[in-house]
């Protein structure tokens, strides 16, 4: 999600969805957005109330095994925390609480509805789309399947009916959650400041009981203003996501992009430091290899890269383009990235994958194929500044050729 000029028409053959007649409602009561985890009635998702909440139904199902209730609302609490950590080990333990009721129970409609949006989490997109399905066929008046729908088809790149999804959701209960599905839509359709308007609404109609998804939707407005180039309005959305939720990882992070982006590189890195010690992803290591290697420190720059690489994992196992695109930029490994990319592009079809798939294969010098899978990632009419900036140097390597 990075900024810039002006907008790629749609090459879907649709008109945009943000145009289909469909009006954001007034305002009422999000990643890769995000999924609106919550039951009804749950309590407040503070830090120390997701902690309460846990250890208290935990402390329920040791006394009764067998009740759903409290297996639901662990889940519940577990995955709000693995989105408030990044700690993937929250998600897990949320998806087997969740199994564990769907094997007594396999129709149990609110460990159904949560579980599609434990995959989705997990990024299993294929899984939380089918489950999601499943419980909308049960009750097709519950928007919150329609959103877990729409956000399960953006990742597969089936953009038109992720739109509609999220039209469905809108009409049936317009609130924070549904707002935030339609702020993403604009801006991957370019619409950043339309994106930026609907995103604050979304944190607007978001109360004080919801303290983590507000700071999501804060953070997120952080980062709408950084694609714009409105660095000092990023930094203090950041800061007031992690004045709502102290330590909130997507609030820190983004402080520390702010201050990268300003070249205090010293003030990014302690950040980036601290945050990958919290959780540590190939992101983060990234970061700080990247930051070392423009302070001319190769060998700690090296030292970053390989642990990003190490926390990725292998390469066959790879089911994100993220190591892909991470090995292209850094001209590593060109081709396993290659294969990686089309591996994932295989199942994959949305315009960050088909971006990563472009790149690997321009550094590859397959460059007829480059252009066209560039050209695609281009089609929503994104304006994220590394898409954009990858299809315009493929076209000047390809135009120069002939």
């Amino acid at each position: 999600m990075q900024p810039t000029t002006g907008r790629t028409p749609s090459t879907t053959g649709r008109t945009p969805w943000t145009s289909r007649g469909t009006s954001v409602p007034p305002i009422a009561d999000a990643v890769d957005i995000a999924p609106a985890i919550g039951m009804p009635g749950a309590p407040p998702t503070s830090a120390e109330g997701l902690r309460q909440r846990i250890a208290e139904m935990e402390l329920r199902l040791r006394d009764r095994p067998d009740d759903p209730g409290a297996a639901i609302l662990l889940a519940d609490a577990l995955l709000r925390q693995a989105r408030a950590t990044n700690d993937g080990r929250a998600a897990h333990a949320a998806g087997e609480a969740l199994g564990a009721v769907l094997k007594e129970n396999p129709g149990q409609y609110d460990a159904l509805r949560l579980l599609a949006a434990v995959h989705l989490s997990r990024h299993q997109f294929t899984d939380a789309r089918d489950l999601a399905r499943r419980a909308r066929d049960q009750r097709p008046d519950d928007a919150w399947n329609y959103g877990v729908i729409g956000d399960a088809l953006l990742e597969l790149g089936e953009y038109d009916d992720a739109f509609d999804a999220f039209k469905t959701m809108v009409s049936l209960r317009p609130g924070a959650d549904a707002y935030a599905r339609v702020s993403y839509a604009r801006e991957l359709q370019g619409d950043l400041t339309g994106a930026l308007k609907i995103m604050q609404m979304a944190a607007d109609a978001t109360t004080s009981h919801d303290l983590e998804a507000k700071a999501w939707y804060t953070a997120h407005i952080g980062e709408l203003y950084l694609q714009l180039g409105k660095l000092s309005e990023a930094e203090r959305e950041y800061r007031r996501a992690a004045f709502l939720f102290p330590d909130y990882p997507h609030a820190m992070v983004g402080i520390g992009k702010v201050r990268a982006a300003r070249a205090d590189h010293e003030g990014a890195l302690q950040i980036f430091l601290a945050q990958l010690n919290r959780a540590p992803s190939l992101d983060l290591a990234a970061r700080i290899g990247d930051i070392h290697s423009a302070r001319g420190n190769s060998c700690e720059a090296e030292r970053y890269y390989q642990l990003a690489e190490d926390l990725a994992g292998p390469p066959a196992a790879q089911t994100e383009a993220a190591l892909a695109l991470f090995l292209a930029d850094r001209d590593r490994k060109l081709g396993d990235s290659m294969r990686i990319a089309q591996t994932v592009a295989r199942t994959r079809h949305d315009i960050f994958t088909e971006d990563a798939l472009a790149w690997t294969l321009y550094k590859n010098g397959r460059l007829d194929e480059a252009f066209a899978v560039s050209q695609r990632a281009l089609r929503t009419g994104t304006q994220d500044q590394k898409i954009r900036q990858h299809a315009a140097a493929i076209r000047r390597r390809l135009t120069s050729s002939w």
